[in-house]
């Protein structure tokens, strides 16, 4: 099969190969997908350069510990165990899995769910890492129907998927953007709009129960500034030095969060089933969309990946193998 091979850290034209390697054969426990197509998000710029330094002993201190780039996919199964019991062949599915940016991936069962037939295969596999980021915010900050809540950041990948999860909650929303994503996050459900080009988040609708900071250029002060008394600051990423880019921040937060009155989450999302199926309970139903940008091909990926660590365009980039 053809397969993006990852050999080193560094630029991906630089260290990222088209090359033909073996299919990979399922171990218990795992299928085997015929990949349909695979999400680019900045986790995949950052793990071909290898960022940030203090997360090299799960990368690969030397060398890249996973051979075959990419982190999301959707595709079709192919086989299965002999134990599978709510998924058969030829179901079509999404997951998060290492080794997506390939013509087959072998994934464990619990890293599956089904693809509503709603979506896009090049939609469903844009999801599961932005899609669970923004799930287990939402929840973290226990939004519920009538708050108002602050998106900062609400163009990118995460954010888009905050803005519409919080919108089905009840919550009414203001999103945070450059001038030319404004029309799109009206388009995603924002209630309001701030072109943080030419005012700042304190001049209107402050303030509020929660606020997500996805952009990480704010201080925390001022992020806490425009919340209620009982108000809940969630820092989703961030960005900064090689070697922590921005995780500092997220540390703060959590030692912040013991001594002042307002709640302060730094998340760090983790993959499951379990999000998995209500990300794809809520595409089915309609209340979440990806947006995403047109497919490019496995030999574009590496230019694909570039831009994506420089935030490029509006809309999840995905390849097709």
């Amino acid at each position: 099969m053809r397969a993006l091979v990852h050999s080193a850290f560094g630029p991906a034209p630089e260290v990222l190969a088209v090359r033909e390697v073996p299919t990979p054969a399922p171990a218990p426990g795992e299928a085997l997908v015929r990949v349909k197509a695979a999400g680019i998000a900045k986790g995949n710029w950052l793990i071909t350069r290898g960022l940030p330094l203090i997360a090299r002993p799960s990368y690969g201190l030397r060398r890249p510990a996973a051979p075959i780039a990419g982190l999301q996919f959707a595709g079709v199964i192919e086989s299965l165990p002999d134990d599978a019991t709510d998924l058969q062949v030829g179901d079509a599915v999404f997951g998060q899995h290492a080794g997506s940016f390939a013509e087959h991936v072998a994934v464990p069962l619990d890293a599956l769910a089904r693809k509503p037939d709603v979506v896009s295969f090049a939609q469903a596999a844009s999801a599961p890492i932005p899609g669970t980021a923004a799930l287990q915010a939402i929840r973290a900050a226990g939004v519920v129907a009538g708050q108002r809540v602050l998106v900062v950041g609400a163009s990118g990948g995460v954010g888009s998927y905050l803005v519409q999860i919080a919108k089905s909650e009840g919550a009414h929303v203001t999103g945070v953007a450059s001038t030319r994503n404004l029309t799109r996050l009206r388009d995603l459900g924002a209630d309001a709009v701030i072109d943080y080009t030419r005012e700042d988040i304190d001049v209107a609708d402050a303030p509020y129960d929660a606020v997500f900071d996805l952009a990480g250029n704010r201080s925390v002060t001022a992020l806490r500034r425009v919340l209620t008394p009982t108000g809940t600051l969630v820092i989703v990423g961030g960005s900064g030095g090689r070697w922590t880019m921005g995780f500092e921040r997220t540390v703060w937060a959590m030692l912040l969060d013991r001594v002042v009155r307002h709640r302060i989450i730094g998340l760090l999302s983790q993959p499951n089933h379990d999000d998995l199926v209500a990300l794809g309970d809520l595409m089915a139903r309609g209340v979440l969309t990806p947006i995403v940008q047109s497919p490019v091909s496995l030999d574009a990926a590496s230019d694909a990946i570039e831009r994506a660590g420089r935030g490029d365009g509006a809309g999840g980039l995905v390849l097709v193998p």
